[in-house]
């Protein structure tokens, strides 16, 4: 894969994803990933953990679909739930 697909596929994900897991920045020397700004749940956390680490949300949205996902949004970012485990985070 060429250095300009690379860079467009991460300045994109950045753009459309705005994950807060990580932040994609092109460089000279090629892409480096840095640490988020905003502290936010990782993948995988279960509610109850997501609660104690972050406090209770400012909203919390109810389940829809199948599988059911939930979303709670804090000031800063959002965390989405499939079932009781954190799918994403994306900040704001």
């Amino acid at each position: 894969m060429s250095y300009r697909v690379v860079l467009l596929t991460g300045v994109l994900a950045a753009a459309l994803g705005g994950s807060c897991q990580a932040a994609i920045e092109a460089t000279d020397s090629g892409i480096q990933v840095k640490a988020p700004a905003v502290p936010a749940p990782t993948r995988g956390m279960t509610m109850a953990e997501v609660s104690a680490r972050f406090g209770e949300p400012a909203s919390k949205l109810p389940a829809v679909g199948k599988p059911p996902i939930t979303r709670w949004e804090y000031p800063g970012f959002v965390v989405v739930f499939e079932y009781n485990h954190v799918v994403d985070a994306v900040a704001l």
